[in-house]
C-alpha cells in the first residue's frame, strides 16, 4: 500500500509540473519584450519598432520597449540580438542591411539563416530612379540609350555603400553594360538634394526622400522599382512598365529574433504582428513615409529572406565591390 501511494504522490507530483509548465508557457509575455533597432532613431525601422511596440504593449499586455544599438552598418545592433537568449525577449527589427551585410562585410558577426528566426517582412519600401529635370531622357530606356552613347559623363548618386538603392544602381549598370560613376552619400536625403542641385544628374534612392521633390518638379522620376506603383506616385512607372525587367528591390523592415525561440512564442509573435500592421492608423502611418505593409507569415519571410541573400551577393560579387574589411 506504501508503494501504491508513493507512486500516486509521483503521479500526482508529475501531473502537477506538466500543468505548471503549461501555465508557465503560456503566460508569454511576462515581463518587458526589448525590440533592437540597430540603427538611429528617427529612421523607418525605428518608426515600424514603435509602432509595434505601441500595438504589442496593448494586445499582449506587457511592455513592449525599443532600444537603437547603432553602428557597423547595423551589424552591432544585429550581432547583440543574435547573441541574445532565444526566449522571444529580445526582438530585431531589421532592415536590408541584414540581407545585405553577409557578403559585404569580410567578417559579418552573424550568420542570416542560423542565428534568426524571420518572424514577418512588416513593411517594404521600394526604391526609384531619378534624374535631373535637365536632363533630356524622359524614360528608362532613353537613360540607358544616354548613359551607353557617353560613358562616364554622368554620375549616379546613391544613399551610400551597402543600401538597396546603391545596389540597385550596380545591378542597372551591370544589366545594361553601363561605365557611370556610383557617388555615395551619408543617406537618402543630401544624395537626393545632390541630384536635385545638379552635382549628379541621376539618382537611385529610397522613395521617402525622392517623392516630395519628384512631386515638386526638382526632379524627374522614371521609373519605381517595385512590382506595382506607388500610390504616393502613381504617374511613375514600374520598371517592369518602363520595359526593363529584373531590377525590382526594395529595403524591407523584418522582425526577426535569435534562433532557438519557442516556435509557439514565435506563431504568437506573428499573429499579433500581422494584426498590428493591418490597423487603419498604422497603415496610414506607414504610407506617410512610403512604405507598403506587408505582414507575412514566417516561411514567406524565410523565403524572402534566402532570395535577397542570394540576389544581393551576386549583385556585390559581379560588380566587384570590396568587402569591408
Amino acid at each position: 500500500m506504501a508503494v501504491i501511494n508513493a507512486v500516486a504522490c509521483v503521479i500526482a507530483l508529475g501531473t502537477s509540473l506538466s500543468m505548471a509548465s503549461a501555465c508557465w508557457a503560456g503566460t508569454y509575455p511576462d515581463h518587458p519584450v526589448k525590440i533592437i533597432v540597430p540603427f538611429t532613431a528617427g529612421g523607418p525601422s525605428d518608426l515600424i519598432a514603435r509602432l509595434l511596440a505601441d500595438k504589442l504593449s496593448q494586445s499582449l499586455k506587457q511592455q513592449f520597449y525599443v532600444e537603437n544599438h547603432t553602428g557597423a552598418g547595423g551589424n552591432i545592433g544585429m550581432a547583440q540580438v543574435a547573441r541574445s537568449t532565444a526566449d522571444g525577449y529580445t526582438i530585431l527589427v531589421a532592415s536590408s542591411s541584414y540581407v545585405v551585410n553577409p557578403s559585404l562585410y569580410a567578417n559579418n558577426p552573424y550568420d542570416p539563416f542560423k542565428d534568426f528566426v524571420p518572424v514577418s517582412l512588416a513593411a517594404a519600401s521600394a526604391n526609384i530612379l531619378v534624374v535631373h529635370p535637365s536632363m533630356p531622357a524622359k524614360t528608362v530606356k532613353e537613360l540607358v540609350a544616354l548613359l551607353q552613347a557617353d560613358p562616364g559623363k554622368y554620375a549616379i548618386a546613391n544613399p551610400g555603400l551597402g543600401t538597396t538603392p546603391q545596389l540597385a544602381a550596380e545591378l542597372f549598370k551591370l544589366d545594361f553594360k553601363l561605365d557611370q560613376p556610383s557617388v555615395p552619400y551619408a543617406g537618402g536625403a543630401p544624395a537626393i538634394q545632390a541630384t536635385v542641385a545638379g552635382q549628379t544628374q541621376i539618382g537611385f534612392a529610397n522613395l521617402t526622400p525622392a517623392e516630395p521633390q519628384i512631386a515638386g518638379g526638382n526632379l524627374r522620376g522614371l521609373a519605381i522599382t517595385a512590382l506595382k506603383r506607388s500610390a504616393a506616385l502613381p504617374d511613375v512607372p514600374t520598371m517592369l512598365e518602363a520595359g526593363v525587367e529584373g531590377q525590382e528591390s526594395e529595403t524591407m523592415q523584418g522582425v526577426l529574433v535569435p534562433a532557438g525561440t519557442p516556435p509557439d512564442t514565435i506563431a504568437l509573435l506573428n499573429r499579433e504582428i500581422v494584426k498590428a500592421m493591418q490597423l487603419p492608423d498604422v497603415k496610414a502611418k506607414c504610407a506617410e513615409v512610403g512604405l507598403d505593409v506587408i505582414a507575412d507569415t514566417p516561411a514567406e519571410f524565410s523565403a524572402y529572406v534566402k532570395k535577397e541573400v542570394d540576389k544581393w551577393h551576386k549583385v556585390i560579387t559581379d560588380a566587384k565591390i570590396a568587402q569591408i574589411q
